[in-house]
């Protein structure tokens, strides 16, 4: 399931399932641009991945997001995919919900809800535009099932991900007649700089490699744009749980 030429943005694209994905789309034929605040890692990760645009931003930044929106459709000509994969987990150590202090919770909502919200706001018209195009249009938000599971520790995280969960299965329904496809995928609990900042004693060998949920991801997203639909799927939404099987959240 190849995406030779096909058009990706990536937020979150230096570290963990971001930079995966940005390694398992070029690998794939994508033209790929990928957003991340340190302008180090970015330079780095563009350098070591050759072909890939790097953009400098801060999703959770209301003001950083028409640059970085423009800076993706002129790097690549337009868009046909965005993946929100940038994500906070609000408080480190995690903490209790009644010991989160508002502006961990308002960062890891920022982070999580608003910036993807703003940001494929900012897209919308690309994307729109790819479809009418029929090249397809996907815009897929990574989720966790700390969206449905209420986890002790995980309550900034958690709730945020619900939120932009809902938030992806709204839009579904609401942008069905321009043909843009939004998904919500739990990519599993995976061997990534965050989880190990969130669970600093977890044992690496329970855990996913990034690189593999990052080809899971990838499929879902040819299988959108080849008009496929996913075995034991249903509707514009779906998520994926950490044994690859689907389902609707």
């Amino acid at each position: 399931m190849d995406l030779k030429g096909v058009r990706v943005a990536i937020t979150g694209g230096t570290s963990g399932l971001g930079l995966a994905l940005v390694r398992e789309c070029l690998a794939r034929g994508a033209r790929v641009a990928f957003v991340a605040r340190t302008e180090e890692h970015v330079e780095q990760v563009a350098r070591e991945n050759r072909g890939a645009h790097g953009i400098v931003g801060d999703i959770s930044s209301k003001n950083d997001i028409y640059p970085i929106a423009m800076q993706i459709t002129g790097e690549l000509g337009g868009l046909d995919v965005l993946v929100n994969n940038a994500s906070d987990l609000g408080p480190v150590p995690l903490q209790m919900l009644s010991d989160t202090d508002c502006e961990d919770l308002e960062r890891a909502f920022y982070t999580n809800v608003i910036g993807p919200f703003r940001l494929t706001k900012a897209l919308m018209g690309a994307l729109a535009a790819s479809a009418r195009e029929g090249r397809g249009a996907v815009v897929l938000n990574i989720s966790s099932d700390a969206a449905v599971n209420p986890y002790p520790g995980w309550g900034a995280y958690g709730s945020s991900k619900a939120a932009l969960h809902h938030l992806t299965r709204i839009w579904g329904e609401e942008q069905p007649s321009e043909h843009i496809n939004f998904l919500s995928l739990d990519p599993g609990d995976m061997d990534t700089p965050m989880h190990r900042a969130a669970i600093p004693d977890a044992d690496p060998s329970t855990l996913r490699r990034p690189e593999d949920s990052a080809r899971e991801v990838v499929d879902a997203i040819a299988a959108k744009l080849t008009r496929s639909v996913l075995p034991g799927a249903s509707g514009w939404v779906h998520s994926v749980q950490t044994d690859a099987k689907e389902f609707e959240m």
